[in-house]
């Protein structure tokens, strides 16, 4: 328990700093190619603007983050409840509010620090309540649906996103969670692990929905930090990879929480997504205000 706590930790840390250098990056890119007229006809993100985007310094650094949050983030699905430790990996929300502050010049309202707060406060819950982790076993035909599931998923998501344009931040910033919620379930699933076997790990279906959910999670996620504030496409990935994931493992993987504290888990839970969907919210909104601001102080702003 107590390792797969550190390593949750760890992978939070990780996926916080990654998502603010990620943000550095997108958005300076962004800013070029809009200037350059590289966007939809909706007003979002072109793709060559999003590659574009990946290749930025700080993206890259930002993306190896992630990969070793991802690799901290795997082992801890394999200690913990999947409930725990997809919250406790979701906390990233506070250290990317805390570092946007100090690397994007962000202010973040009460209303943000509020929900922050909130949010610390239903992990610690969690972490009290939850019991051991259950099996990695499931039927094979879940495995099939997973794979199924994520492609539909990132497919679909990213047509409807660059749909929405530039109002399509939280959607993105939802379905990139939801792809990485899908990585989690994959690795929680995954034959070949113990023991070891390269020819079950290679034909498990689960192993292509982790590279499906976690490659498309991170286009999705890249969208959405360039058209819309870090803070609110975060947090909405927030609850998009900890919902499905915590309800996948109490419902079909025997997750559970410790004996007569099922109802501080749930607690902890609900608490966790609202605050969550309400640094999303206004993190949303309070980065377009900032936004608008920033552009009518801006030469060209004045000039208009």
């Amino acid at each position: 328990m107590i390792l797969g706590l550190v390593t949750a930790v760890a992978a939070s840390a990780c996926y916080g700093t990654g998502s603010v250098l990620q943000a550095l990056g997108t958005r300076r890119s962004a800013r070029q190619e809009a200037a350059a007229g590289a966007v939809t006809e909706h007003g979002g993100p072109s793709l060559s603007s999003t590659a574009k985007a990946a290749v930025t310094w700080e993206f890259i650094l930002g993306t190896v983050l992630d990969f070793v949050g991802f690799g901290l983030g795997a082992l801890a699905a394999r200690l913990l409840p999947l409930f725990l430790s997809q919250t406790i990996i979701s906390a990233n929300l506070v250290i990317t509010a805390v570092l946007s502050v100090r690397l994007l010049g962000l202010r973040l309202r009460q209303l943000e620090w509020l929900s922050i707060g909130v949010l610390c406060s239903a992990l610690v819950l969690l972490a009290v309540a939850a019991g051991p982790e259950g099996g990695h076993h499931a039927d094979r035909s879940f495995h099939w649906w997973l794979l199924i599931g994520s492609v539909v998923l990132i497919a679909g998501g990213a047509l409807i996103v660059r749909r929405l344009g530039t109002g399509g931040a939280i959607v993105a910033g939802l379905l990139s969670g939801l792809g990485f919620g899908a990585l989690g379930i994959g690795v929680r699933i995954l034959d070949g692990i113990e023991p070891f076997s390269l020819g079950a790990l290679l034909a498990d279906p689960a192993l292509y929905a982790i590279l499906v959910g976690g490659i498309g999670g991170m286009y999705l996620h890249t969208i959405a930090l360039q058209i819309g504030s870090v803070n609110g496409a975060t947090a909405a990935l927030v609850v998009g990879e900890t919902v499905v994931p915590g309800a996948v493992g109490v419902l079909w993987l025997g997750d559970s929480s410790r004996a007569g504290l099922g109802w501080l888990a749930a607690a902890g839970f609900v608490l966790a997504v609202a605050s969550a969907v309400g640094v999303a919210y206004f993190g949303d909104e309070g980065g377009a205000l900032q936004a608008a601001e920033e552009e009518r102080k801006s030469p060209a702003g004045s000039a208009n």
